[in-house]
């Protein structure tokens, strides 16, 4: 009995540690699968086109603009007024004891008699009632004034449009940017790993070398160093992966917390910008120009309100003693010629105000157009020293390269120290870096010379 108690109690015991052995294993599996999607969450490729179509659709910068660019053609709207016939409709109930309003609304109602001419009654009535239903209706005719008006506003709708699209080019020209530095990011780790993997190959032969007692304790520990040192560079490189990822994410309007992937050849610019010229046709310089336009809609509609306005009015009208009555019932109809010939000077000096506002308008583009054409030279100068840098740091990384390999030949020979090696490992890296700056600077410095001379296209 106590044998097969014991044997029971054996084979429960190995059934329970291989039902923990399958749950364990079970949640080991389920928690790399959770952390393999939250990965996949995490991380994704994004094309330069990609980033650039969701920046101009989403931005809140480009969005923005449109709604001032929604908000000019609501104004540009509300001047239809300007032309069209304003209606309105109006019930009005009143009571009264004056007499001349008393005997008015009596004429009004249509209901005059011979009584009513009494002196006594006319000097103190009653209390007079009077419903009275109108319908009013307002057509403008000619005004000189109101219609350049209506003009300045479709300019002015005009100016917004342009401004989106320079909007859009601006974005477009920072996802640019911001796609290359997550480029150079991305460079930057490649290089420094293979630093890292240089260094701890050196790492290894100082350590086989101490071990046979061929160098000293401080050439291991310096290779130790090195890597720690290159290390901590590799998280920086990877933090800026990061902030890159998330400023696209930004200009994107999407959460954050995404980590960018691309494509190797991202990180060049392959544009040719060798003729692009300021153009007089660019967004932001169509705007002004039709900013200045607006102004000249505005200081003629100002000079013609010297001239005489023609406008018809008329109305329809119901009277009654009683409340929704309609019993009397008349018409006015009339055309109205005005005309202010005096208004203290306030025409003139608008006039003159409006005229300077134009003139300084002017000048703004001027002083905008030269700005650019400076900016744009300094750009040409700016590619032309970072393609110097390019090849500059080509044949740099070509001899580091080559002192590197000779060093390492001498130190596994015993010919040089530790510390040349790792120099020299060092200033490989570091050529490769300045190359990857230069880069950098000469594709960011082509997409500011897109930017600067784009033409506005619809």
């Amino acid at each position: 009995m106590l044998t097969d108690s014991f044997a029971s109690n054996q084979k429960f015991m190995s059934r329970n540690r291989s039902f923990k052995l399958l749950l364990s294993f079970t949640v080991l599996l389920l928690t790399i699968q959770l952390k393999t999607l939250q990965a996949q969450e995490t991380t994704r490729f994004l094309s330069l086109n990609e980033a650039i179509a969701n920046s101009i659709q989403n931005n809140q910068t480009v969005l923005l603009a449109q709604q001032d660019e929604k908000i000019a053609q609501a104004k540009y709207n509300q001047t239809q007024a300007f032309y069209l016939p304003q209606v309105g409709f109006s019930y009005t109930a009143m009571n009264t004891n004056n007499p001349l309003n008393a005997f008015g609304f009596k004429l009004q109602q249509q209901s005059i008699t011979m009584s009513d001419f009494n002196p006594d009654l006319l000097n103190h009535p009653k209390g007079t009632a009077d419903f009275s239903t109108k319908l009013e209706l307002m057509q403008p005719i000619v005004n000189m004034d109101l219609w350049y008006q209506k003009k300045a506003a479709a300019k002015q709708t005009e100016i917004y449009q342009f401004q989106t699209a320079r909007t859009k080019e601006f974005i477009q020209f920072e996802v640019e940017k911001a796609y290359l530095q997550l480029a150079f990011a991305y460079e930057v780790v490649k290089v420094l790993e293979e630093a890292n993997k240089t260094s701890i190959a050196v790492k290894k032969f100082a350590a086989d070398h101490f071990a046979q007692g061929l160098i000293q304790k401080s050439d291991v520990l310096n290779t130790e160093v090195q890597i720690k040192m290159v290390e901590s560079n590799i998280a920086k490189a990877h933090s800026n992966i990061s902030n890159a990822s998330d400023y696209l994410s930004y200009l994107m309007h999407v959460p954050t917390g995404v980590t960018y992937t691309i494509n190797e050849t991202s990180s060049v610019n392959t544009t040719t910008i060798d003729n692009n010229k300021l153009t007089d046709l660019r967004a932001d310089f169509l705007a002004m120009q039709k900013a200045i336009e607006a102004s000249d809609y505005n200081i003629t509609a100002s000079k013609k309100t010297y001239l005489p306005r023609l406008n018809a009015f008329g109305s329809y009208q119901l009277n009654d003693s009683r409340m929704l009555g309609f019993g009397a019932n008349a018409y006015l109809a009339g055309v109205q010629l005005s005309w202010a010939i005096f208004s203290g000077n306030k025409t003139k000096n608008t006039i003159t105000t409006q005229t300077l506002e134009r003139n300084k308008l002017k000048d703004q583009l001027t002083q905008q157009k030269d700005q650019s054409q400076i900016e744009l030279k300094k750009a040409f100068r700016d590619l032309l020293d970072a393609d110097f840098e390019i090849k500059q740091s080509e044949k740099s990384i070509e001899q580091a390269a080559e002192s590197l390999r000779i060093l390492q030949n001498r130190y596994e020979q015993g010919l040089t120290n530790t510390t040349d090696l790792l120099m020299a490992s060092t200033q490989v890296s570091q050529q490769k870096l300045s190359k990857a700056q230069a880069l950098l600077k000469a594709n960011i410095t082509k997409a500011y010379i897109q930017f600067l001379t784009t033409s506005f296209n619809k």
